[in-house]
């Protein structure tokens, strides 16, 4: 399932209890838009949170979740991917990019006796002024995570 913000046919919803909205920006490439914070929105610590609502994921299944995701800027903040039947801990993490490059992130779900029914990519601001968090290309495949 293509999940992607300029033809993607998922639903995405912002957070509502959250502290700012992740926004789109254009591509470099001028094809089609990802959604991103930048470093100055917020003060340190405030979070933005942009929800991916699953339906129809099968039980007893696994499914891999691939996106591409960027930490651009010094001191920028975090990104994190949080399952909505594992509220507490976030199944990924990313805290600096070693460059501003893009990278490629892969989450594996595993449908048990309890569906997955959400995801969420969570933007905690740091302490930099420039940069930004972005993430892309939501793809949902059924099966195990693909070895690099």
């Amino acid at each position: 399932v293509d999940c992607s913000f300029s033809r993607g046919v998922c639903v995405w919803k912002q957070d509502a209890d959250d502290d700012f909205d992740w926004n789109p920006a254009d591509r470099d490439r001028g094809d089609g838009y990802y959604m991103a914070v930048p470093a100055f929105v917020g003060h340190k610590n405030d979070m933005g949170r942009l929800k991916l609502f699953l339906t129809d994921l099968q039980p007893k299944s696994s499914y891999c979740l691939i996106f591409s995701y960027r930490l651009a800027g010094e001191k920028v903040g975090k990104l994190r991917v949080f399952l909505a039947n594992k509220k507490t801990a976030p199944v990924w993490e990313e805290s600096k990019g070693k460059d501003e490059k893009w990278r490629t992130g892969k989450i594996e779900i595993f449908q048990g006796a309890e569906t997955t029914n959400s995801v969420t990519f969570e933007s905690e601001r740091g302490k930099g002024k420039t940069g930004e968090i972005g993430v892309d290309n939501v793809i949902l495949i059924s099966g195990l995570c693909p070895e690099d």
